[in-house]
Order: C-alpha cells, then sequence, then structure tokens
C-alpha cells in the first residue's frame, strides 16, 4: 500500500519536471524566433587560404574554416564595415577609420593598431595595406619581395595584395605595383580607366570602366584569359583563378578549377565576390545571403547559415 502512493507521487513528480522542460523548450525557441527576427545580412565577404569572412550589416564579424592561427578570431569585432583575407590573418576596417587585425602575426602584418584615417585595406599572403583618406598608403609584414614599399604612393583609391606583390588604383584610372616580378604581375604601368584591382599569386587583374577587364602575370592555366568579358563590375583573383561579377549579377570564371572554384555559372543576385588561394570562391548575394564553392576541407565553404 505504501508503494503504490510513492510510485504515484513519483509519477506526478515526473509530469511534472516534464512540462516544465517543455516550457522551457518552447521559452527557448522563442528566443531563436526572437534571434531570427534580428538576423543581420551580410554586406562583405572575404576569404583567405582556408577561411572565409562575412561583414555583417551591425557591423559585427562572422567567420568559417581554418582557426589554427586564430584568423577566425573575429567575434568580438564591432563597426566593421569592410574586411580582408590574407592566408592565414583577416583584417577589418572599423568605421571610425582604425583597423584591427587577427591572426598569424609572424611577419608583422597584424601590427595594424596605431592606424589611423583608413579608407580602404587589403591583406596579401603575409602582408597588410591600407589606404589613407588623404590617398597615401601604409604596409606591414611582410616585405622580401618590396611589396610593403607603398611609402611613395599618392593619389590611391584602392588597393589589392597578393602573394608577395601590392597593386594600387589611382584616382585618374592608372596603377602602380611593387614587389615580385617573376611573371610580369606589376607591369600596369600602362594601363588606363581602371576602376578596379585584384592581386592573386603572381598574376594581377584589372577592371576597367567600361566593364571589360584585363589581366597579366603567371598565366599557365589560363587565369588571365580575360580578355573577352564585358559589363563586369568587379573581379577578384585567387592563386590561380579569376572571377568577375557581371551588372546583371551572374558571374564568370577562368583559371584552375581543381577544387571546382570556377563554378558559378549558375550564380545569380550576386553583388560581390571574394576568391583566395587554390581553394574557393565565395558570393555575396543581395538578399545579404552567401554562397561558396570549391575547397571545404576545413569548412570555409560552410556559409549557408549566414
Amino acid at each position: 500500500m505504501k508503494i503504490i502512493p510513492s510510485l504515484k507521487r513519483h509519477h506526478y513528480v515526473a509530469r511534472v519536471s516534464i512540462f516544465l522542460v517543455v516550457v522551457v523548450l518552447i521559452a527557448g525557441v522563442g528566443g531563436c524566433s526572437h534571434d531570427d527576427s534580428t538576423h543581420y545580412p551580410i554586406t562583405r565577404v572575404a576569404c583567405g587560404e582556408h577561411h572565409t569572412v562575412g561583414v555583417k550589416s551591425d557591423g559585427t564579424v562572422v567567420a568559417v574554416g581554418s582557426n589554427y592561427y586564430g584568423q577566425c578570431g573575429v567575434g568580438n569585432w564591432k563597426d566593421i564595415i569592410i574586411v580582408d583575407a590574407g592566408y592565414f590573418h583577416t583584417v577589418g576596417l572599423k568605421v571610425d577609420g582604425t583597423a584591427v587585425d587577427s591572426g598569424r602575426n609572424n611577419y608583422g602584418q597584424c601590427e595594424v593598431g596605431g592606424w589611423t584615417d583608413i579608407a580602404r585595406v587589403a591583406a596579401g599572403s603575409s602582408h597588410t595595406v591600407g589606404v589613407r583618406t588623404g590617398g597615401t598608403v601604409v604596409a606591414v609584414g611582410w616585405n622580401g619581395a618590396g611589396q610593403c614599399e607603398v611609402g611613395g604612393w599618392t593619389g590611391i583609391v584602392k588597393v589589392s595584395a597578393g602573394y608577395a606583390h601590392t597593386v594600387g588604383v589611382k584616382a585618374d584610372g592608372t596603377v602602380v605595383a611593387v614587389g615580385l616580378n617573376s611573371d610580369g604581375q606589376c607591369e600596369v604601368g600602362g594601363w588606363t580607366d581602371i576602376v578596379q584591382v585584384a592581386a592573386g599569386w603572381q598574376h594581377t587583374v584589372g577592371l576597367k570602366s567600361d566593364g571589360t577587364a584585363v589581366a597579366v602575370g603567371y598565366n599557365i592555366l589560363g587565369q588571365c584569359d580575360v580578355d573577352d568579358w564585358t559589363d563586369i563590375v568587379q573581379v577578384a583573383a585567387g592563386s590561380l583563378h579569376t572571377v568577375g561579377v557581371k551588372s546583371d549579377g551572374t558571374v564568370v570564371a577562368v583559371g584552375y578549377n581543381g577544387h571546382g572554384q570556377c563554378n558559378v555559372g549558375g550564380w545569380v543576385s550576386i553583388i560581390q565576390i571574394a576568391a583566395a588561394g587554390l581553394g574557393q570562391t565565395a558570393g555575396l548575394k543581395s538578399d545579404g545571403t552567401v554562397v561558396a564553392v570549391g575547397n571545404n576541407d576545413y569548412g570555409q565553404c560552410d556559409v549557408s547559415d549566414w
């Protein structure tokens, strides 16, 4: 007789416990729904050697992929408007014109803490470049080929950093370059009407004001075969491939495709692209979501939930 009430009591307690758990779970689901309702779209994307980074519309940053050197350690960044990614480091430009950097710092490529009045940033393999609001340029990091010797540059509006070279677009549409020139990747002195550049491993791509593209440098895999491109609004360069966004939001790509990084023919509504390393390409869509193809050995293409 004593056992039955005891069993009933425990049964009652179990039912109450289950009810409380359900209430907590429902409350938790509600919290997630609230978080979803305040989801912030991505406004900028960048690719490193084995990681991908995105800036959210609230100025915070997300990252996926290899974090061996802390290159994905961007969770506490705030007020970010631009990011770029090198081989193993990530640089961010803040709304106040200062910069932050995370990741491998073996050459001092993350030493950007004292930078001010910065309007643009770019990350090379192991160096980081910043364009000041007045058009001068600063650089830190590996300088083995002179890729950081940008102190005399003036009138610069955009920059791109490759493996061991740095390229700058001037306000008049001409281009300057320093660093390794083993394959002619710095032979940009005759370019005119350029609005944007992208530096790869040993090649350089330029976007002209009429929507066509030019390229110089290492071309053994066709990464410089952009002469027939038209209606291009942005270009990006990986180590051995080149990608372009067209005015209609579609994407074209040439070069090495060993990891499927050039399989972008079905992409639509793309407003910005990023390419890096031997392996990946990421595209930012007009709705603030991100797509990615290519090597995913470290999860660097796992951006579908951004």
